[in-house]
């Protein structure tokens, strides 16, 4: 079954409906750099497909260059990653692009979920219209246009649990009826990540459309709770101790064989070489905060309060709200808090439960948490290794376990209504 994927970031959501055999026709996204990591992704798949996953681990290692991998890869696989902004300006020269290869009839599914922030509590708090006049809150009426033009089976989009919420619901219930107008029966879920064996509390809304050309249309149920016992520091403990400022981005050992978790979520799948293992150098400052943070977690098993800190480590105005604003990852706990873009900014809400190393998350780090694959390459503008642009495209993401269960949902689903 074929899909398309609008506002694919780097490509949580289409790892997960990849896993399950789907086909993608297209990736759509705005940024130039997640374009890269969904080409090398691309890559990755169609050498393992073809038994050449050697040339994959040279590059991993850094012994042949991104351009050179590309090189490797037809063309028109590449052809299938469209660097453009979807709205009017851009939509039709996007489906003269798919037109070429495919007709409207060989889409099966769209999945993707528009930028998040002029729906999200965070954006809406910080901004003095609450975005009411942001025009990301009608990206859906773009993605409609999508779904008016291919006309598939069914679709998925992904966003924030503020979207429920946004302009006292408005948004929701318009957009729930134009999907319908349009011609699909909707079910909107709220799913929590952590429900899907991600180490990781990250609420979503999910709204899974079905045309109403099939009968008797039911919508899929999704089970909850399904850890078993996985705790945080199963993504945490076979990485190489290092301290902020230290690692490296390509090729080093692992400090420790990989672990049941690990293996089941496929994160270690038998690849097993290191990239992205690269800390933030933090000054002194903030590595006293670190340390504060890490022991009253481990003596207490509580949080700390920024305005429980001595004066001279005080440094933010606001300190009115906020007050969690340095928090451990735990390691003992079955999740870690929410992974949000912001993170590429700093990591004060991502602090390493490891007293000893006092960092921020790396980025490979983070990745795991999101339940990505440790061959899952970030890629930058340069082609060389970018934090800032990795943890942004990890923060965006959808979590590729979670994608992978709604993805078996939906095949099973389609194929009933062959």
């Amino acid at each position: 079954m074929k899909y398309i994927d609008l506002f694919a970031g780097a490509g949580g959501l289409s790892e997960g409906f990849k896993r399950q055999g789907f086909t993608p026709v297209s990736h759509v996204e705005l940024d130039t750099a997640a374009c890269f990591t969904l080409k090398t992704r691309i890559s990755y798949f169609y050498l393992k497909e073809n038994n050449k996953i050697e040339i994959y681990k040279n590059y991993l290692k850094g012994d042949i260059t991104r351009d050179d991998l590309y090189s490797l890869i037809p063309h028109e696989l590449l052809l299938r990653v469209l660097n453009y902004e979807i709205g009017d300006k851009m939509n039709q020269h996007i489906w003269d692009n798919i037109l070429q290869s495919y007709s409207p009839n060989d889409i099966d599914l769209i999945v993707g979920g528009p930028p998040c922030q002029a729906y999200s509590l965070v954006g809406r708090a910080r901004s003095k219209t609450k975005m009411v006049d942001d025009p990301r809150n009608f990206l859906y009426i773009q993605y409609a246009r999508f779904l008016k033009q291919f006309k598939p089976k069914a679709f998925i989009f992904e966003n924030v649990r503020g979207l429920l919420s946004a302009n006292s619901g408005k948004y929701f219930s318009n957009m729930q009826k134009y999907f319908r107008k349009i011609g699909f029966e909707i079910k909107p879920y709220l799913l929590n990540a952590k429900d899907f064996n991600v180490l990781q509390n990250r609420e979503r809304v999910i709204i899974i459309g079905i045309s109403k050309d099939f009968n008797n249309i039911s919508f899929p149920e999704f089970d909850k709770d399904i850890n078993k016992g996985n705790l945080v520091g199963d993504v945490l403990n076979d990485l190489p101790e290092i301290e902020a400022g230290e690692g490296i981005d390509k090729y080093q050992n692992y400090n420790a064989p990989t672990n049941d978790y690990l293996s089941q979520t496929k994160i270690r799948n038998g690849i097993d070489i290191l990239t992205h293992h690269v800390a933030r150098p933090h000054n002194s400052q903030d590595k006293e905060i670190y340390k504060r943070v890490v022991r009253k977690w481990n003596t207490d098993g509580d949080r700390l309060n920024y305005n429980d800190l001595p004066d001279k480590l005080k440094t933010h105005n606001n300190r009115e709200s906020f007050h969690d604003r340095f928090k451990v990852v735990a390691s003992n706990e079955t999740y870690s808090q929410t992974i949000v873009a912001h993170i590429s900014k700093d990591g004060h809400y991502y602090i390493h439960p490891d007293i000893k190393q006092n960092r921020s998350l790396t980025v490979r780090e983070a990745s795991r948490l999101q339940s990505f694959p440790d061959d899952f390459y970030f890629e930058s503008l340069s082609g060389k290794f970018s934090r800032t642009s990795a943890f942004k495209q990890i923060g965006n993401a959808v979590p590729p376990l979670m994608a992978e269960q709604i993805a078996q949902k939906l095949k099973i689903l389609l194929n009933d209504k062959k």
